[in-house]
Formats: structure tokens, sequence, C-alpha cells
């Protein structure tokens, strides 16, 4: 240990500091500023850690604590009331923070570069931000903001913020200013009374018998509390979100299926311990030739990743005669078209709490003492986080409680157990509170990544370019467990025509297990790999035919009466044909421009029923406590509902500030993750029925006089087929429908992306515009840029720097055009929006690109082009 000497946000400050401990953990462990996060220590990339250092600022992760000896700090804690304000309010009115667990990092860089530079320009803010990263917004109104907080400093007017709360106005986000600036507690943020801190051992080897495990080494090591092994799991080892596939620990005599999974769980008193203590433990292996191949996992002489075969699940669409209408067709294409890995790279590494509540609490108890094990949790569905919580301790369901607190960014890989199981198991083992946080590194590891697939199709026309057929076949590798691989092939299969009509079709998806990281939901959940190939496929027609690309999608888009490549009838809500319209001067109009369809489902359907599940609790001053079942993940569906009550109910005087909202397990509101683009959709619905119990027990009279009462709304939808079923109706209750247009410069560099969605509705026009633009941008990494690398079982892009995330300099204009056309079962006619922004994305810049250059291209990323050595240099050198 060493003393060392800071001044802290003007106050002087002594400090004994660990020799590897960085100043951001010196910072937020010893002094309690908590506003600087931990996204990544010790890379230093991701901004989250942002401080002042004598004048400049810094990232404090990525240096020793004893390295800033003698300096002043100034952490946003520090910054003035008046700079405080300003930031808040420029972030709020903007819309600027969705998750928040960048926004204290931003705010501190933008105060920095504001006091250099008070009127700094659009382009300015975007090079300023260059050690910034945001997973959400697309950076768009983060530079919204900063524009604002500088005119709000120099003495320009405030902006007037609309807490009127009614649907389609810019209502500010829920805890808009507390996640502005860092004041809403994340997982990490929270500490408990004796609480312990956790770690976990991963396997060294993605294939290899587990032979010896020796914690010796680990158990002498000072706070080391308890080592916690695969036969100390009281219940089952093998969770999974769909398949109980994915063991929480590997035993000793056990084959490992991925460099991720956990070998051991330790507790101690500190987390440098408890970290410490993990890599002390000893374990020999037998290595053996990992399956790394999807294609070669098929076949026969494949070494078995699970007991059952390497094949997790086929889906099958088979409609009509495909060979014959082929044969007949006057145009044919045939190409395979590959897309990558992509790591989510939310910017909250996962942490869990978990900790015994009344009974003994001495641990190893089964239950049988009373006691509940509470967790706080992160994940994308607390009720499924309850229920493999519970058979992992094997205790009942009603003996866990999961409370949800709002994460920074999922974007699907949360919908997974995650660490939550071994935090528990750890809380149980000790009978004390267990904080388990991952390294950014160890969450990279671990959770599951986009599916990379390889699809071949085959795509016929007419003389006209009036589509004739299509067949596909998909192949997915989904790695070394389940987890919803099934359900992502399953939408690849569903969505693999796009947005168009097709009388034949034959496509086939196969979900395949190997010894790679686990594959699993992300943004898009296969619909926009399936929709690179078949818009390309479209591209390839149209020129074929003679016509353009917008005039080819005009003649075969989906509309109300026509079929879906599932063999649903389209019903009303169609607004696909709108958005074509939306963008068709400007493509036609622009040299180099690309142009793609896209439907996404509001759902997930096929032959699952839905439900909505919420309830309104009056308070003893009238307010209300709103609980649902919805992940807040920086989409905003905690704003979205808690809007929807001040629709319904602001004639009896509920103004936004009167609706606080909660999730958690102690209500039975079970409606299953938070994906498929529904929180929302079902959401809204069981709000507005809570809220007309309520007003039905109103009758006019004053809210007070309803304290104490709460008023469930429910509601269960069993609209859909599987998509098998030879009578199929309806695949999904709905869809969202857009189409986007990709427009390059002379030098081939993105221009502008024009997006036009079909949304049904405008909720609210900050957070829908913040989902599109922060959606375009995920998805241009994904067209140009990032790519997760693994070989031989192996990961090779063990970094945030290494992903190839587009920077905010990289991010185009992106010009938002929404069509209402309103869906008949939705709320106030909304349909879900969370994951189309980014489904067509890809197509149009390909398309786009070979406008400019010539060049077909069948792979992502195309880090070949102009495009992409403008967003990301570096990430596109490394292709």
């Amino acid at each position: 240990m060493s003393e060392i000497q800071l001044n802290v946000n003007g106050s002087d400050v002594a400090l004994e500091v660990r020799d590897d401990e960085t100043l951001l953990d010196a910072l937020r462990d010893r002094l309690g500023l908590l506003a600087a996060k931990d996204g990544c220590q010790p890379e230093g990339y991701c901004g989250a850690c942002t401080v002042i250092v004598d004048g400049k600022a810094r990232v404090s992760c990525s240096a020793a604590a004893t390295t800033f000896a003698g300096k002043e700090i100034v952490t946003l804690e520090g910054l003035t009331d008046h700079d405080r304000e300003a930031f808040a309010l420029a972030f709020a009115a903007t819309g600027a923070s969705q998750c928040g667990f960048c926004s204290p990092g931003i705010v501190v860089k933008a105060k920095n570069l504001l006091d250099k530079n008070p009127a700094p320009s659009r382009d300015e803010i975007a090079k300023g931000l260059a050690g910034n990263l945001c997973r959400c917004t697309g950076y768009v109104k983060v530079i919204d903001a900063v524009e604002q907080a500088g005119r709000i400093l120099a003495g320009g007017p405030v902006p007037s913020l609309d807490y009127s709360g009614r649907i389609g106005t810019r209502t500010p986000k829920y805890e808009a200013f507390e996640l502005a600036l860092g004041k809403k507690p994340f997982i990490n943020d929270m500490t408990m009374e004796g609480m312990l801190h956790g770690a976990v051992r991963f396997s060294e080897h993605p294939r290899a018998v587990v032979k010896r495990i020796d914690i010796s080494r680990a158990e002498a090591i000072d706070g080391v509390v308890e080592i916690v092994l695969a036969t100390d799991v009281p219940g089952e080892r093998d969770v999974g979100a769909i398949y109980n596939d994915w063991p929480v620990l590997v035993a000793e005599g056990e084959t490992t299926r991925y460099v991720g999974d956990v070998l051991a769980a330790v507790a101690a008193t500190s987390r440098s311990a408890a970290r410490a203590a993990a890599a002390a433990i000893e374990i020999d292996y037998e290595a053996l030739e990992p399956v790394v191949d999807a294609e070669a996992a098929l076949k026969e002489d494949s070494p078995k990743v699970h007991a059952k075969g390497n094949l997790l699940k086929t889906h099958v669409i088979d409609r009509g005669d495909v060979e014959e209408a082929l044969a007949a067709s006057a145009h044919v294409v045939t190409e395979t078209f590959k897309t990558q890995y992509i790591e989510h790279a939310f910017l909250e590494p996962e942490s869990s709490l978990a900790w015994l509540e009344g009974g003994g609490g001495n641990g190893g108890s089964k239950g049988n003492d009373g006691s509940i094990m509470r967790v706080y949790s992160g994940g994308q569905g607390v009720w499924d986080d309850r229920k493999q919580i519970a058979r992992i301790l094997g205790r009942p369901d009603d003996e866990v409680r999961v409370t949800l607190v709002s994460n920074g960014g999922a974007f699907g890989a949360k919908e997974d157990l995650g660490i939550n199981g071994q935090a528990a198991l750890l809380a149980h083992a000790t009978g004390k509170p267990v904080k388990l946080t991952l390294s950014r590194e160890e969450s990279i590891r671990m959770h599951s990544k986009r599916h990379p697939l390889t699809m071949t199709y085959t795509v016929g026309c007419d003389e006209s370019g009036v589509l004739t057929a299509v067949k596909a076949r998909i192949i997915g590798d989904s790695g070394a467990y389940a987890s919803v691989g099934d359900k992502v092939l399953q939408r690849a299969c569903g969505h693999s025509c796009s947005a168009y009509e097709v009388p034949n079709v034959y496509v086939e998806a196969h979900a395949v297990y190997t010894n790679n990281v686990p594959c699993g939901a992300m943004r898009g959940f296969g619909s926009n790999q399936a929709n690179f190939a078949m818009e390309g496929c479209l591209d390839r027609l149209a020129e074929k035919v003679g016509i353009d690309g917008w005039d080819i999608r005009w003649l075969n888009a989906l509309e109300t009466g026509k079929v879906f490549g599932t063999g649903q009838v389209i019903g009303e809500g169609c607004g696909f044909k709108q958005c074509l319209e939306a963008v068709k001067d400007q493509y036609k109009s622009a040299e180099f421009a690309g142009i793609a369809g896209a439907v996404k489902n509001v759902g997930v359907g096929n032959g699952l029923p839905e439900y909505g599940r919420a309830s309104l609790e009056v308070q003893d001053d009238g307010s209300l406590l709103l609980r649902h079942s919805w992940t807040e993940m920086g989409q905003g569906v905690h704003t979205v509902l808690q809007q929807v009550a001040v629709e319904e109910l602001h004639s009896a005087g509920i103004e936004l500030k009167h609706v606080r909202v909660t999730v958690d397990t102690d209500r039975e509101f079970q409606t299953g993750q938070t994906t498929a683009s529904r929180g929302t959709f079902l959401g809204g619905l069981a709000v507005k029925k809570a809220c007309e119990n309520l007003k039905e027990h109103l009758n006019g009279g004053s809210l007070t006089e309803l304290a104490g009462q709460e008023f469930v709304g429910e509601l269960e939808l069993k609209l859909t087929q599987p998509m098998d079923d030879p009578d199929l109706k309806r695949s999904h209750i709905a869809f969202g429908w857009g189409v986007q247009v990709a427009i390059l410069d002379a030098e081939g560099r993105i221009a502008k992306m024009i997006a036009a969605h079909d949304v049904g509705r405008v909720m609210n026009r900050n957070l829908l515009e913040g989902q599109m633009e922060g959606a375009v941008h995920m998805g241009l990494g994904h067209t140009l840029t990032e790519e997760f690398l693994m070989k031989d079982g192996h990961i090779e892009t063990p970094t945030l720097k290494s992903q190839g995330i587009i920077p905010a300099k990289g991010m185009p204009p992106v010009e938002c055009i929404f069509i209402e056309e309103a869906q008949p079962e939705g709320p106030y006619g909304a349909k879900g929006v969370g994951e189309i922004g980014l489904v067509p994305t890809a197509s149009a810049v390909a398309d786009a690109c070979r406008k400019f250059d010539g060049v077909w291209r069948t792979s992502l990323p195309m880090k070949d082009t102009a495009a992409a050595k403008a967003a990301h240099p570096r990430a596109a050198r490394r292709g």
C-alpha cells in the first residue's frame, strides 16, 4: 500500500491505495464518487470513467492511482451546480441519455471541451468525443445536447421541457436528470452492509476434459470467504432461456464447451482478493480438438458438443413449387452471403447483487429456514432469471425474488442468466450479500454474440421484375449453448423474403452447436442477416431486368391482403409502401444511393401466447406506483408506459411527476423476455387496462380515496400459429415496416442516411428518433467495421477497442421519417420499433457502395469500402 495526496473536487485528500489500484477504483471505492463508471477497465477506451486532471479530460481506469499523486482531480460531482444543471437540462431536452451509463463521462468530456471552445461546431464536438463511446444513441442527440449545454452556459435560453406526458410529445426520459449526472445507481454502484465481492474462473480451453480443480492456494489468500464448485450446487446446474443446457458451473470430469464456461466462483471481502483467488485456482485439463465450423459440425463424423448431437434446431418454410417457378423465371440469381459475429458492446458490464433475506441467514440453506433469496438483476427478463436461479438453488420460485435494476444497455445479450446464477450461489453459500461484476474482457468472453450466418439464396423474377420464387439454405453457428439460437434461426427463416410477396418459397434454416462462443439474441434477431441476402438478390435482379432498386421494391412490396414469407396474409397496419414513397425522390435524385426495405416482427408469435401485465398502486398522496414486466435498458419503456398512464388519467389530475415505475417479481407479472420489440405494444395495452380498472373505481372521486389499492391490467393474446402449421393464418401479431436509403458523396463516404419507418403511432418523438439513430449507428457498424473474431475456439478480439465500433466523428447525419399507419391491436395504434432500425442498413449501404465502385459484395463487414475507411479508418485497416 502507498499513501498519496490528491486534490479532489477542491478538497485535499490523503489515500492509502494498492500499487495496482487505478484512480477510478480509488475515486469510487475509497471516496464514494460513483458518477465515473467502469465500462472497460483497464482498457481506457470507452470514456465512461472520464474525469478532469489538472484541467485536462482523462480516463481514470487505465493508470495506477499512485501516478496521480499531487494532481487536481475534478469528477462530475465536482462541477458547479450551474454546470450540472445546464447539462442535465440539455440531455433531458434532447434525449441524449438512453441507458445513461456513458452519460457522466460524456458530460465531463463536454464540459472540458466547452471550457476551451464555448461554441464548437458539430464536427468539433464529434471529434472532441473521440474517446467516448455511446452504444445507444448514435451520437446525434449527444451532439445536440452538447450544443444545447454550450448555449445555456453562454447565457442563452434555457430549454422548456415538455412534462405534459401526453402521447406524441417530447416528454423527457424517465430519470433523465439522474442519468445525465450519474446519480442513477447501476448495480455496480450499490453496496450493502457486510457485502462480499465475487469473481469467477473461466475455462482456458474451448473443449477440454476438466481433470482436476485444486482450490488450496486460492483458499489461502487473505480475504477469501468461500469458493464454490459444481459439487456445491444444491439444485440443478444446467439452465437456459429455452433449453436447460448451460451449466452454471462445470464439474471435474466433465468437458468444457467454450472458453466462457465457469469452473469456480469465489466470494471474498474485496474484489481484488476475489479476483486474485479466482486466478490462483489450479486446473488440469485434457485438451481436445474443438468443433469450430458449423457446416462441419453437421457431419456424422464430427465430435458431439452435446450428447444429443450438434443440430440444435431446423426450421423450414415450404410453400408452392419453388423448382418449377425458378425454371419458368425470366431471371434467376444465386449467391452465397455471409455475416459475421458481432459483440453487443453494451457499456455496462454484467453485474449482480444477491443476498438472503430473513430466516437463519447462515448460508447453505435450501430454503427451509424461511429465507428468501433476493437478487438485483440487469437482465432482460427478471421472471426468467427467478425461475433459473430457483432451479440452481433447489428452491421453489416463490422463495426467489428478483428486482430489475435498469441496465446500461443489453441489445439481447442479457436475455441469458449471465452471472446472476453464480452471484446467488455465492450468497447462498456464505449467507452474506455478494456483488459479482465482470470486467469488460470477462463480459466479452462470457455472454452470447450475434449469429454469423451463411445464406445461399436463389431468387427468381419474371421479365418485369415481379418475384416468382425464393429458395434458401441458412446455417447459423449457435456456439456452445442454445441460448435463444433456435428462435434466431426461426426468425431468419420467417423473414427470409424481407418485405416482399413471393408466391413460391422453400427455406431451411439450421441452428448448429459448436465450441465457439454462444450466439443468441441481438437487435434484429436474425432478420437483419437474412435481409442482407434477400435485398442483395433484389438488387441483382433489378439490374438484370433493367429497373432501379426503388422500382423493383415497389413492384413486390407487401401491403394489406398480400402474403408474407411465412404464409401470413398481411392485415391492416402495413405502411411499407408509404415508406417507399417517402424516400423515392431523394433516392432517385442521388448519384450514389442505395435502398433497402425491411420488416420486423412485433411479439414472438409463431404460436406462442403473448402477455401483458401491469398494475397501478395508489399512494397516500394520490401519486401512482406503476409496476410492469419489461426491462428498461435505454429504449425508454419506463417512459412510454409512464406516458400511457398520464394519457389515460390526466383528467384525474395525474401528471408525469405523479407516476413512479418499478419492475420486480413480487407480483406475478411473468410475460417473458424483453425481446421482439414488444414492450411498448404489450406493456402499453396492459397499462391502459390498469388505468381503465382504476377509473371505474375512481368514479369522479379523489385518488387519495383509493390510497393503498392496486389496480391490475392483464391481457393474453393467442392470435398466431406455428410457422409450420399447414393452416397458418398469422405467424405474428404485428410487424414494423421500414425503408432506408444510404447516400454517398463523391469520395464514397456516407453523406446521409434516410430512415423511413412505419411506427404506427409516435409515442415519444425524442425516444423514437434516438432509437432509430442508435439503430442506424449499430447497423453501420455491422455493415462496415465491426467484427468479433474467433480462431480455434479462442477469442481474438477481447477488448472494446478491437470491436471496430464507429466513433462519433464517423457517424453520418440521419434523417428520420415516421409513417403512422395505425396497428389496430396496438396501444394508440403503435408498433414496436426497437429493432427494425438496423434491419435494412447493411443492404442499403451495400447497394450504395456498389453504385460507387461497381463491386457486388456478399460478406460483412465491408471493410474494403471507402465508406468504411471514412467511418473508422483504424478498424477498416484491420480488415
